[in-house]
């Protein structure tokens, strides 16, 4: 069953939310948005990693058609780091543990910066 949550941006309201599918099982975050073809403006992945930490919220970016934001949120729900990451880069990592990546458009790397706290509304 694929669930979904809205990341919204506390700091900027002005800042549309984010609709993501979430990927919390083994096989869902080795997915991620390999083989994709798309992702539209206002949508993305959260992958879960249950606890805060810098090489287990790495991400790679093998069999990518396309450019991501990448956005690292921690357990209370603060941008650690944001990266433009790239098709076929072996390897991103966060500045500071995170719990959460956010994998979105590459447009909406500006509209969560470190700093930013966000909210994360269930539907």
């Amino acid at each position: 069953m694929t669930r979904w949550v809205k990341i919204q941006n506390l700091n900027h309201s002005e800042v549309s939310p984010i609709k993501a599918r979430i990927c919390d099982s083994f096989w869902s975050k080795l997915r991620g948005l390999m083989f994709q073809k798309f992702l539209g403006e206002n949508e993305g992945i959260l992958i879960d990693e249950f606890r805060d930490g810098i090489t287990n919220s790495s991400i790679h970016m093998f069999f990518m058609h396309f450019t991501i934001a990448a956005i690292w949120i921690n357990s209370n729900f603060e941008i650690v780091d944001a990266k433009l990451a790239r098709p076929w880069a072996p390897f991103y990592a966060p500045a500071q543990p995170a719990r959460y990546v956010l994998e979105t458009h590459p447009n909406r790397l500006l509209d969560f910066r470190p700093g930013d706290r966000v909210k994360l509304v269930h539907d």
